[in-house]
């Protein structure tokens, strides 16, 4: 049995718990008990569950961002305000909960990292500055050297333009690299995910320095 296998035999065995309040059965994810409406602490669910969404890279971001806000609408602090103590902080830790699942899993860096890092793989952090694929850190260099040389917003727009455009084709690829359970294509394609980003990002700021120290 594959790793990723054995851990969904585990999961499935552990789909419910006890509410604190009836010792009704309450399936983790869930932010209400079925039987006596009390909110629930977070259970140990992953992000995706918490969303109601398929594990996996190709994510519909309009379906995420409806199930979000749809789930934190019904932890709104005014439907709380008469309960108990412990009901507001439960709610207020499946909010928290909800926010990170959301934060985590409509970034396409963030996403893959924590994808990989259920399927048992090593995954590139956002402090890691270390990149182990010569061509990849040739790739970096090159690029950079471009953009510390260019010399007018328009050069710099066109780097941020091709960074831009390589990220969105290094998620398609990873999409199927993740679809096919092939992880360590899908970590060397999230490394170069989070360096294209990041030098998008150093291209816009940039752009708008030239622009700023240019004369009118």
């Amino acid at each position: 049995m594959s790793k990723m296998a054995e851990q969904e035999t585990v999961e499935a065995k552990a789909t419910v718990s006890p509410c604190w309040s009836c010792k009704g059965p309450v399936p983790r994810a869930s932010l209400f008990c079925e039987t006596c409406g009390a909110v629930q602490p977070p259970g140990p669910a992953d992000h995706f569950e918490r969303l109601g969404i398929p594990r996996g890279f190709a994510v519909d971001e309009e379906t995420l961002s409806s199930r979000y806000f749809a789930l934190q609408a019904r932890l709104h602090p005014d439907r709380f305000a008469g309960k108990t103590a412990k009901e507001r902080a439960a709610s207020l830790a499946q909010a928290t909960a909800l926010n990170d699942a959301y934060r985590t899993l409509r970034d396409p860096v963030l996403r893959a990292a924590y994808l990989l890092r259920l399927r048992g793989a090593a995954a590139p952090t956002e402090e890691s500055g270390t990149v182990d694929d010569p061509g990849l850190l040739m790739e970096s260099l090159e690029r950079r050297e471009q953009l510390s040389s260019a010399e007018t917003p328009d050069e710099v727009r066109s780097i941020g333009a091709a960074a831009e455009s390589d990220a969105r084709d290094c998620i398609a690829h990873l999409a199927a690299a993740f679809a096919a359970d092939d992880l360590a294509e899908a970590t060397r394609l999230t490394t170069r995910l989070k360096y294209l980003v990041k030098l998008g990002e150093e291209a816009r700021a940039r752009a708008a320095r030239l622009r700023e120290a240019s004369p009118c």
